[in-house]
């Protein structure tokens, strides 16, 4: 008997949750961090800067972002003296038209460098100048010789989103005040099983939904996603299978066969609500990171928060999901305002919990290069 496209799609998928660990397709896998070259033998040296500045911008570049976009951009004023800019091209418009989440990103991105900096015995200085969230130039970053600190710049290389393998265990209150240490008053653990975390799981799953549904959103993402080795290879940025953790025969199946107008499909877009229905329910509960405000500072501060807590997140075996439709959505945000005085911000809302497992990182960053711009380039 002939199977349809269909059928064997679904038969496809389906075996993927029994065979994906399977040697077959070991040599048909995603490009990832670990297949390619690192930064030293791939970023062609940048004039003017030395191999110190290259590797603060390699460690930087490996914060988080949407869809992966890496929205930073870099200007070497002097050896001292750098300009972190918003790259527009980089914007999330469709979910992100106030470029709230680009800054939170910029953010993330300076604590690394930050952090960096610190472990080669360079203090920083840094200067929100950015008037609005939507000027090209967002900060100054000025350089000064001080004591190396001992931070493990692995922590940086390490840290990744974990979606799948969230535990039904509750974080301990041990591992909630450390991972919350120094944003007293701005860190919100909701236990898996309370009321609390019962309204963001729903209120999450809802927004996804909503999202899922808004062409224009589902269009945006499409552009980010990187199916396809080569293609994953050719922008180094982006969605690739093992970055939305598709594995194994499934994973095969997509970049051999999926091309990312496929996710336009209602079939695909319910997968994705199914999918974020049942890790909704998984996990030890839910985490809120608020601001004090909503300027530019704010949004960078509360970045570089969040990014110190996401650092610490491996050595303690919790996975963070980021689950951030219900702050996207014009739905989500009045429910939100809707229960809440005014004066509450929130930025982040993730989906925690313990892991048997780490896995390593898995997401491209583009080489050094590629973002930076300096007066002798």
């Amino acid at each position: 008997m002939m199977l349809t496209r269909r059928e064997f799609i679904k038969g496809t998928l389906s075996a993927g949750v029994v065979l994906g660990s399977t040697a077959m397709f070991n040599g048909c896998t995603d490009a990832t961090r670990q297949a390619l070259p690192d930064f030293q033998d791939t970023t062609i040296p940048v004039a003017g800067l030395d191999n110190t500045a290259l590797t603060l911008l390699y460690h930087a570049s490996l914060a988080p972002s949407g869809h992966n976009s890496q929205p930073w951009r870099v200007r070497i004023e002097s050896a001292d003296s750098w300009i972190i800019e918003a790259d527009a091209e980089r914007r999330l418009p469709c979910v992100d038209p106030l470029n709230r989440e680009l800054m939170l990103s910029l953010g993330t991105f300076i604590e690394n460098l930050s952090l960096a900096a610190g472990a080669f015995g360079l203090g920083t200085d840094i200067r929100v100048i950015a008037r609005d969230r939507h000027d090209q130039e967002v900060v100054r970053v000025a350089f000064h010789k001080d004591k190396p600190t001992d931070y493990p710049l692995q922590r940086i290389k390490k840290r990744r989103t974990v979606k799948l393998g969230h535990l039904p265990r509750e974080i301990t209150a041990t591992d909630v005040n450390i991972l919350s240490g120094g944003m007293k008053g701005q860190v919100f653990y909701f236990p898996r099983g309370s009321n609390h975390a019962a309204c963001i799981r729903d209120l999450a799953v809802e927004n996804f939904r909503v999202q899922a549904s808004r062409d224009e959103a589902q269009q945006e993402l499409v552009r980010w996603l990187r199916l396809k080795p080569r293609e994953a290879k050719l922008h180094r940025d982006g969605l690739s299978t093992e970055g939305m953790e598709i594995r194994g025969v499934k994973g095969w199946f997509v970049r051999q066969f999926v091309q990312p107008r496929d996710f336009l499909k209602e079939t695909y877009r319910q997968q994705g609500v199914d999918l974020t229905a049942e890790l909704a329910q998984q996990g030890g509960g839910w985490v809120v990171i608020t601001s004090p405000g909503q300027t530019v500072a704010d949004l960078i501060d509360t970045g570089r928060r969040f990014e110190r807590m996401a650092l610490l997140a491996r050595e303690h075996g919790i996975a963070i999901h980021p689950m951030t439709q219900v702050l996207e959505e014009k739905q989500g945000i009045e429910q939100i305002a809707g229960s809440h005085d005014n004066g509450f911000y929130p930025q982040f809302v993730l989906r925690v919990g313990y892991i048997d497992t780490y896995p390593e990182p898995v997401s491209l960053r583009r080489p050094v290069d590629w973002f930076v711009t300096t007066e002798e380039n």
